[in-house]
């Protein structure tokens, strides 16, 4: 890929105080289209820390990491429309978020782990870390920790949906911060993760990191993606450059041929399912 470029120009490179470990979060998905919840998440994350972790952390950036077009994930616009979403949102609502192009560059599905992979070797190896102060040549290695909603906790705590070797090293490795959402229950998911975490001697419990929602926030892409197909406003439910772009490119005003196709499942089966209810009736 020699048209990549790691992003770095918003990455703080020295920390504001020498004794905190620089924090990195990252959070990956669709992002298609993003919305105020995306950015969102990451200011209840800072503010998690400023508030629960401030003694030991500093947080220095925050990654954005659109998924490829080879997730295969029904209403998913090309990766060069939703990275591009991603980099009008963050330049014109946040000074430190950033848009990482590397995953949605590639040609095959990356894991979460190869791409946390990707960004710590990019700020700790190529970049040599945060600088510990704007006197000193220290620098120091930035934790890096992925961001998600409580929903990606709860598919990782089924059998089967994540292997146990990446989520020993997600969780055992990098860490996660979790933002509530109504109707998954955090509890439930962590039960699980604990006891495979105590089976592999490692306390995956402990690098998950809750932050309570204090305003209930559910705006979610596939709503977004709804409230377009039926002709609806979505002011207010993200930026107003994404909305913008989302008209300029005529994006998602139609049905993506997989969730055509389930709708036509649907219909196809409401309609047996009503024959057979008039055929009983007979």
């Amino acid at each position: 890929m020699s048209n990549y470029s790691f992003p770095a120009a918003r990455l703080q490179r020295t920390l504001t105080d020498p004794s905190k470990t620089p924090l990195v979060v990252v959070a990956c998905g669709s992002f298609s289209p993003i919305t105020h919840m995306h950015l969102r998440m990451f200011e209840m994350a800072v503010d998690h820390v400023r508030q629960n972790m401030s003694d030991v952390y500093e947080v220095v950036g925050g990654y954005m990491s659109p998924v490829s077009d080879y997730y295969n994930k029904a209403g998913l616009a090309s990766a060069a429309h939703r990275v591009r979403m991603c980099e009008l949102a963050c330049e014109q609502t946040s000074d430190w978020l950033m848009v990482d192009p590397w995953e949605a560059m590639q040609s095959s599905y990356q894991p979460t782990a190869k791409v946390l992979d990707h960004i710590n070797h990019e700020i700790n190896t190529v970049l040599g870390g945060i600088r510990t102060s704007p006197t000193s040549d220290e620098h120091r290695p930035a934790r890096v920790m992925l961001l998600g909603g409580s929903d990606l906790l709860q598919t990782m705590s089924q059998p089967g949906v994540w292997s146990k070797e990446d989520l020993d090293h997600i969780l055992g490795l990098y860490g996660i911060f979790v933002i509530e959402r109504s109707g998954s229950a955090v509890s439930d998911a962590l039960d699980p993760l604990r006891e495979w975490g105590d089976e592999r001697g490692r306390d995956w419990v402990g690098n998950i990191h809750i932050v309570r929602q204090l305003i209930a926030n559910d705006i979610s892409s596939t709503r977004i993606r709804q409230f377009l197909r039926w002709g609806m406003s979505v002011h207010y439910l993200l930026p107003n450059v994404v909305i913008e772009y989302l008209r300029e490119h005529g994006l998602y005003r139609e049905e993506a041929p997989k969730e055509k196709e389930k709708g036509k499942e649907r219909a196809d089966s409401s309609s047996a399912a009503a024959a057979a209810a008039a055929t009983s009736s007979s």
